[in-house]
C-alpha cells in the first residue's frame, strides 16, 4: 500500500466515500475507513440505498417494527434511510468538529421523482434536514432547471446542500449563482453564513461513457484519438469556472460575512471503461479545495497504486479546451451530450427509488404479523 490517499488529502482534496449501508456502520467499517483511509465524508444516492436495503443485512428488525406499525412504504423508506444517515453523521462528527464543519458530512438526497418540481423539492429538503437532525448533513438537490431555485431557497434557510447531477459547464455556473443567491438571502435574514456549507457534485465518468460511445460509432482515427479525454477536460474547466466565481466582487462581499466557498465535488469517479486506469478520475483531478467521492473499489485502487503528483488541474485549461474542441469538430454536440446525461441521471435515480419502494414493500408484507 502506498500512502497516496494521504498525499491526496495533503493536496487539499477531501476524500469522501460514495457508499453507505447499515452493515458498514454497525461492523465498524466506516469508522475504520475514517481512521485508516483518510475518509472525511460520505455520499449516498437512491441507487446506493436500493442496493443496501435490497441485498444488505441489518434492516430486518427495523422493517419488522415498521410492519407492525403498518406505516406506508414511503414512510418506511424515509425512516430507514435517515436512520443510516444519522448514524453515519454521528460517526463522522469528530471530523466535522475538527474541520470547523467543512468535512465530516453525510449527504442524503431528496426524492428523485421531485427533480422537476421546485416547491416539492424545497419542502422535502426541509423535511429531510428536520428528520436527520444533524448539523453535519448535506441535503442533495439535483441541478435540474427546477432544482436551481430550490437550491437558493434551501440555502437561504440555512440548510447545507450538496447539488448533484451536474454535467455541463453552463449549468455549473447556474448552480454557483443559485448558491450565492441563497447566501445573500441567508445574510439578509440575519443567519450565520459560516454555518452553511455546500458542494457542487460535478459528474465525471459518465461524460466519457457517453462521448466515447459516440466516438466509437464514428470509428475514425481522429475519433479514436479523442477517446477518454472529455470527462477530465470538462471537470478541469469546471474548476476554472469555480476559481473565477469565487474570486469575484460578488463573492468578496459574502466572504467578508464569513461565507464558505461551494467546493467542487468530483462524483461518478469509478472508471467505467476497463481499458482506462482505474484511478484516472482521481489522479488527473487533484486540485486544492475539492472533494472526490469514491466508491470503495476506487478508494482501494487509489490507496494501492494512485499516482498523486500535485495539482493536476490548474495550468491545464488550454489543453482541456482543445480536448473538448476536438470532440466538437467530429460533430458530437456537447450540449446534447450533457442534456442526455442529466435526463438519464434523473431517470436512473427515479428508477432506483421506485425499486427501493417495491423491495421495501415486499419486505413489509413478508414481515407483517398475521391478523387474528
Amino acid at each position: 500500500m502506498t500512502d497516496a490517499l494521504k498525499r491526496l488529502s495533503d493536496e487539499g482534496v477531501a476524500i469522501w466515500l460514495d457508499d453507505l449501508s447499515r452493515k458498514r456502520i454497525t461492523s465498524g467499517n466506516l469508522a475504520e475507513l475514517i481512521d485508516q483511509q483518510h475518509v472525511v465524508g460520505v455520499t449516498t444516492n437512491p441507487s446506493i440505498f436500493q442496493k443496501a436495503i435490497s441485498h444488505g443485512d441489518g434492516y430486518e428488525q427495523q422493517l419488522a417494527d415498521l410492519a407492525v406499525r403498518k406505516v406506508t412504504v414511503e414512510e418506511a423508506v424515509r425512516m430507514i434511510t435517515t436512520a443510516d444517515v444519522r448514524d453515519a453523521a454521528d460517526i463522522l462528527r469528530p471530523v466535522f468538529d475538527a474541520t470547523g464543519g467543512q468535512d465530516g458530512r453525510v449527504s442524503i438526497e431528496v426524492d428523485p421523482r421531485l427533480a422537476h418540481n421546485t416547491p416539492a423539492t424545497i419542502a422535502e429538503a426541509k423535511q429531510l434536514a428536520w428528520l436527520v437532525d444533524r448539523p453535519n448533513t448535506l441535503i442533495k438537490i439535483p441541478a435540474t432547471k427546477a432544482g436551481l431555485p430550490a437550491i437558493t431557497e434551501v440555502i437561504g434557510k440555512g440548510i447545507s446542500v450538496n447539488v448533484t447531477l451536474i454535467f455541463s459547464l453552463e449549468r455549473y455556473r447556474e448552480v454557483m449563482d443559485a448558491y450565492l443567491a441563497g447566501l445573500e438571502k441567508a445574510k439578509a435574514a440575519g443567519l450565520d453564513l459560516s454555518k452553511i456549507q455546500s458542494v457542487a457534485s460535478f459528474f465525471v465518468s459518465r461524460v466519457d461513457t457517453e462521448i466515447d460511445k459516440r466516438l466509437d460509432a464514428l470509428g475514425t482515427p481522429e475519433a479514436k484519438e479523442a477517446r477518454g479525454k472529455a470527462a477530465v477536460a470538462n471537470a478541469r474547466l469546471a474548476y476554472e469556472a469555480y476559481e473565477e466565481v469565487f474570486s469575484s466582487d460578488r463573492w468578496s462581499a459574502l466572504d467578508k460575512a464569513q461565507a464558505n466557498k461551494q467546493r467542487p465535488l468530483w462524483a461518478s469517479t469509478g472508471v467505467k471503461d476497463p481499458s482506462y486506469k482505474d484511478t484516472l478520475y482521481v489522479d488527473d483531478l487533484v486540485a486544492p479545495g475539492t472533494v472526490n467521492t469514491m466508491p470503495e473499489a476506487t478508494l482501494d485502487a487509489t490507496a494501492d497504486h494512485g499516482e498523486i503528483t500535485g495539482d493536476a488541474v490548474r495550468g491545464t485549461y488550454e489543453q482541456a479546451r482543445a480536448d473538448l474542441d476536438a470532440v466538437a469538430k467530429l460533430g458530437i454536440s456537447y450540449d446534447d451530450v450533457v442534456q442526455v446525461l442529466e435526463d438519464e441521471g434523473v431517470e436512473k435515480f427515479a428508477v432506483s427509488w421506485n425499486d427501493l419502494l417495491k423491495s421495501t414493500e415486499a419486505e413489509l408484507r413478508r414481515l407483517a404479523p398475521s391478523e387474528g
